[in-house]
């Protein structure tokens, strides 16, 4: 007699059709690909209908009009230019450089054990009561080390939640929600700022070639969504997700210890990064100070504010080193390297996608037509009288929808930045603003996302607890959680953008 399948739900039903969909999305490098010859094609018709636009500019504080024209890449002096600018689109792409130092020191951090003892350790001495904002929260932390939070930090929340007789999927879920959930959020400044910073540096420049987006243009609006993160997601597992949970009779896992020696080493890495905070303040807070800014003695534009990057990457470096000799872990410079070695490794991925990226955002500004669609887009809009806080808000919930398919966000970016940057200074609004914008929105459906590439992983550290869940129920855990932070990180943006703050030290929410 055959089996009757039960009858799936709506939401899984679509859950299911979006998983499909996702699979059937190639590689992002082949996307760029794509773009790249969609580029050169869109380029040779603009040219040869001589579509042009024009908009006002400000230079040296003086309001011009400026024509912008297409340009063909198909023309001799495009087919030169793509042929001779290949290595330089690369190698002078702004995030390049930035991204591997501090990928340099956050290695040794992660090498040397310190990241993984300190998350261990600062979970175990936590009360039963703030366990769960914890986990969210070190979730949030641990992106500046993203392999850490979903390959360390996942499944020992698992474990913890076990050792407060407390579900361990409950704890996995508080934990994903935080790692990729709030991955935009944190407290410190990461690869991930460095990443968007240096797309939207080179979107901006269509507009303004003086243009520069630090990797901190978000940093103040970004700690206080740490602490919104961590509220919601705390709320959502404890009143929503586990509750709702079938009870789980299986035997709990000891958590590994911390040795005396690590004890000692977090110690001594701790007296460690107070000296080295104190050296930095000396170079910063006495008037004339060397790092204040010369012109002003200012923060804003200062060269404390432009070596932060590097800064915080010689801080991890130190940490990690400090910890590691004296715990053991390290032995000699030789592990120092193999460790710089192995973090390096896992931006492979991120240089290949990186190439083609830097290639058709060339091709974009070498061919005028991210600034011409920006130009004819903000006009557009500005007569369907969409603007201000609706126009930003359209924009996180695009980038929600768009994370579904395309869950690299370096990768979305690339592609969405020499469109909206330009469009929204037209408009007025910071390129830092439409960074904040496209950020909340990828974040919040990282969780739900199947093309997301942690997301099996998650679903494999489910599966230990219960075999029996799939894809569609990991989603239908996770969904409260993206519902839940989409309306609440919007409500904080609209709340921001309405008081007028800065989103970062010297990044306003306008752009004129």
């Amino acid at each position: 007699m055959p089996q009757i399948q039960p009858k799936l739900s709506f939401l899984t039903r679509v859950l299911n059709k979006i998983e499909r969909a996702g699979n059937k999305l190639p590689h992002p490098f082949i996307i760029f690909i794509g773009l790249m010859v969609f580029a050169i094609i869109l380029s040779a018709i603009f040219s040869s209908l001589n579509i042009s636009a024009s908009f006002e500019k400000i230079d040296q504080g003086v309001l011009t009009t400026q024509l912008v024209e297409s340009k063909s890449l198909l023309s001799r002096e495009g087919l030169l230019f793509m042929l001779s600018s290949v290595l330089t689109n690369f190698t002078s792409f702004f995030p390049l450089g930035t991204v591997f130092f501090m990928m340099l020191g956050v290695g040794i951090a992660e090498g040397s054990g310190l990241i993984r003892i300190l998350l261990s350790h600062l979970v175990k001495v936590t009360p039963k009561y703030a366990i769960t904002a914890v986990i969210v929260f070190l979730g949030i932390f641990s992106n500046i080390a993203s392999p850490v939070g979903y390959v360390v930090l996942i499944p020992l929340a698992g474990l913890i939640f076990l050792g407060f007789n407390r579900h361990p999927i409950a704890g996995l879920s508080a934990a994903f929600a935080g790692v990729s959930g709030g991955w935009s959020a944190n407290i410190l400044i990461g690869a991930t700022d460095a990443i968007f910073a240096g797309i939207s540096t080179e979107a901006a420049k269509l507009i303004d070639v003086n243009y520069t987006v630090a990797a901190t243009s978000n940093w103040y609006f970004m700690i206080v969504s740490t602490l919104l993160i961590t509220v919601i997601g705390t709320w959502v597992t404890d009143k929503v997700v586990e509750p709702r949970l079938e009870p789980y009779h299986g035997e709990s896992e000891p958590i590994t210890q911390a040795s005396s020696q690590d004890i000692s080493a977090l110690k001594w890495t701790g007296w460690a990064l107070v000296l080295y905070i104190g050296i930095i303040l000396l170079c910063v807070i006495p008037t004339g100070a060397i790092l204040r800014n010369p012109v002003t003695g200012l923060l804003t534009g200062s060269p404390f504010m432009r070596s932060l990057i590097i800064l915080i990457g010689f801080g991890f470096a130190l940490c990690g080193s400090v910890f590691g000799f004296i715990s053991g872990h390290l032995k000699s410079g030789n592990d120092i390297a193999e460790a710089m070695t192995r973090s390096i490794a896992q931006l492979s991925g991120f240089l290949v996608l990186i190439f083609f990226a830097a290639q058709f955002i060339a091709y974009f500004n070498y061919s005028n037509l991210g600034i011409i669609l920006a130009i004819k887009g903000a006009s557009a809009l500005k007569f369907a009288g969409l603007t201000g806080i609706g126009l930003v808000i359209g924009l996180v919930i695009l980038s929600a929808f768009l994370n579904l398919l395309i869950a690299i966000d370096s990768a979305k970016w690339a592609i969405m930045a020499p469109i909206f940057v330009p469009m929204f200074m037209i408009l007025g609004l910071s390129p830092e603003l439409t960074q904040a914008a496209v950020r909340v929105g990828d974040s919040v459906t990282n969780i739900i996302a199947p093309t997301m590439p942690f997301f099996p992983l998650f679903v494999a550290f489910c599966q230990k607890y219960n075999p029996k869940l799939g894809v569609g129920s990991v989603v239908a855990i996770m969904l409260p959680y993206s519902v839940l932070f989409l309306i609440g990180w919007s409500i904080l943006l609209i709340a921001w953008i309405a008081l007028g703050f800065d989103l970062g030290p010297g990044a306003s929410l306008f752009y004129f």
